[in-house]
């Protein structure tokens, strides 16, 4: 129906003298009419680079249209974050960059640049202090994964409980309860030599004070 009703438009226009401004103005209209009807559809379905090409689309033919400028900037700000949670840091940029183009003082975009610029910075720091940051940050969420299982076997001890009636059930789950506990202790201490070592990197003189790199190795 969209294409029959623009095929038509055309066809007007061109029956009418050359210099003729309504047509050109009408079919302007429904271009970026339709390239917004377009970005919205793709951002509902959160396909943010279909959104961003199409709100870019219709900026091209109206470039101070207000609905187009802001849902290519909430686009923008969409898959910038994306970028930045995967540390896709050139990436994140140049997705800011485009919506600056179009809003150069937007207060969003200005911000989570900044917040970008900062933990690019960071990262190099820590680099810096402790190349080994990432098979170690995956050691510890594996660890810290686990302790889900362990938690979910205690409440299953106690459950058994309600329909057994065994009270081996519940030491069951006394005794996995101390070693959750145990387990949390020791992968805290783990957690904050990992934070000591990122922020200082590995200490010349203090063996006595800190475990070895290796201590932070996934569990056997």
């Amino acid at each position: 129906m969209r294409t029959i009703r623009i095929v038509a438009l055309l066809a007007l226009c061109a029956a009418l003298p050359l210099g003729t401004s309504g047509c050109a103005t009408s079919v302007a209209h429904w271009i970026v009419a339709e390239r917004n009807r377009q970005g919205d559809l793709a951002l509902d379905h959160k396909n943010f680079p279909d959104a961003s090409v199409a709100y870019q689309l219709a900026l091209r033919v109206e470039p101070k249209n207000a609905h187009a400028r802001d849902g290519l900037i909430l686009v923008q700000l969409r898959l910038a974050q994306t970028f930045f949670a995967a540390s896709e840091f050139e990436k994140a940029i140049d997705a800011l960059a485009v919506a600056s183009r179009y809003s150069p003082k937007d207060d969003r975009v200005l911000s989570l640049r900044s917040e970008i610029e900062q933990a690019e910075i960071k990262r190099d720091i820590v680099v810096s202090n402790f190349p080994q940051y990432k098979q170690t940050a995956a050691s510890l969420l594996r660890a810290f994964g686990q302790l889900k299982t362990q938690n979910n076997e205690i409440l299953l001890a106690i459950k058994r409980f309600d329909y057994t009636y065994d009270t081996a059930d519940l030491s069951a789950a006394i005794r996995q309860s101390y070693a959750l506990n145990e387990d949390v202790t020791r992968l805290t201490n783990r957690l904050q030599l990992y934070r000591q070592l990122v922020e200082s990197g590995v200490p010349e003189h203090a063996a006595e004070n800190l475990a070895p790199p290796a201590s932070l190795l996934p569990l056997p």
